[in-house]
């Protein structure tokens, strides 16, 4: 069995599963209660937040935790409106191929009078910071670009993104939740003012995320209650699934570099294989992309059935976001970097595991290139190609 879907989760660490089963059965007090156990709890929560914000050189202050990735998008998306509003700015920037967390939630401020840019992302799967400055107005409150995207793994130039943000004033945030954890994030360098990250998208519990809020930003809230997270996040607090989801993030960044190269190179070997697929092709940058990404079109097969006959092989894999899995239609994400939907519904995603091994991928390579010629041998669509009824576009 070969599990190649995690970017849309992560199996937990045994290190984070212990962390969490300890904390559950002896820190299991109230942070915000006085006695001792309350207090244990309390020292935990501040102790996990203090060591997220190490690692993305952050202070801890500005650490807020919440349910997961979605939860961040919609609250620093939300705050960055508010503050906006109250200054007579309703214009927001973001991307084509955002995370549907970033885009429904710009959707409904549009309908709430807002106006949005979207940015191209090009066949590369990038955003360029120079169509970025050009889309920039007066009336500019927000650039929301993800650090990479979650379906075709493309990295974007945040450093350089948020610079032009800097010179323009304008609040940065970035979706991280496939960055965090598998590439090196800093949100001073990369001029960052708020950010998204998901736990059990780095070996870490489901459940459990964090916003990135810089200094001086007002955030709003969208629980309100108690006084929990200064106030901004109403509700007590997960303390297992925090300090768990710390545990993770320093595993991972411990041994963050040697890890990307080893997945890198099985990645590039796994690139090499599948292109030799007649009429395929790799979607997004073939470098500047996460280091466990592969994502393939295949022209004249359906990526669902593509799915299916794999799992029947063993390997679970992915056609684009976990999140879309039950939509019939085309990636967005693909459409974006314009493939054209015949096309974008062949799709397939395989994001690599830590422990990914040189046979495993050449399984995949090889089941691969079995079961999409089998599918194309009764699909009316590679018919009418291999007969020249139509042109191939791959």
């Amino acid at each position: 069995m070969i599990y190649a879907d995690n970017a849309a989760t992560t199996r937990i660490s045994d290190a984070a599963l212990n962390t969490f089963i300890t904390l559950s059965r002896d820190t299991y007090g109230n942070a915000s209660s006085l006695y001792t156990v309350g207090q244990r709890a309390k020292e935990a929560l501040e102790q996990a937040r203090a060591d997220i914000a190490s690692v993305i050189h952050a202070e801890p202050r500005e650490i807020l935790f919440t349910s997961g990735g979605s939860e961040a998008d919609n609250q620093a998306i939300r705050s960055a409106a508010v503050l906006g509003l109250s200054k007579g700015k309703k214009h927001i920037i973001s991307s084509a191929f955002e995370h549907h967390a970033v885009l429904h939630t710009l959707n409904k401020l549009e309908k709430e009078g807002f106006s949005v840019t979207l940015l191209p992302v090009h066949e590369d799967g990038l955003v360029r910071p120079e169509e970025l400055e050009d889309a920039i107005r007066e009336d500019t409150c927000l650039v929301t670009i993800m650090y990479a995207n979650n379906e075709i793994g493309t990295i974007q130039p945040i450093r350089e993104l948020g610079a032009v943000c800097r010179k323009h004033g304008v609040i940065f945030h970035t979706d991280a939740v496939q960055a965090i954890g598998h590439i090196p994030v800093d949100v001073e360098a990369d001029n960052i003012d708020m950010l998204s990250a998901s736990a059990h998208k780095f070996h870490g519990p489901k459940g459990v995320g964090f916003l990135y809020a810089k200094k001086g930003i007002r955030l709003t809230n969208l629980i309100e209650g108690g006084a929990q997270e200064r106030g901004k996040r109403a509700g007590t607090e997960n303390i297992p699934g925090i300090a768990a989801m710390a545990t993770a993030l320093k595993e991972a960044i411990a041994s963050l570099s040697e890890r990307a190269e080893y997945v890198a190179a099985r990645r590039d070997r796994l690139i090499a294989g599948l292109s030799a697929i007649p009429h395929s092709a790799l979607n997004g940058d073939a470098t500047k992309r996460l280091p466990s990404n592969v994502n393939f079109c295949f022209e004249g097969i359906e990526g669902e059935s593509l799915l299916l006959l794999l799992d029947d092989r063993g390997i679970m894999a992915s056609s684009g976001s976990a999140c879309t899995s039950g939509s019939l239609d085309p990636s967005h994400v693909l459409l974006a970097i314009g493939r054209v939907h015949d096309v974008a519904h062949g799709s397939l995603r395989l994001s690599l595991g830590d422990d990914i091994t040189d046979d495993e991928v050449d399984y995949i390579i090889k089941n691969v290139s079995e079961v999409v010629t089998y599918l194309r041998g009764f699909s009316p669509i590679w018919r009418d190609l291999t007969a020249g009824k139509k042109p191939f576009i791959l």
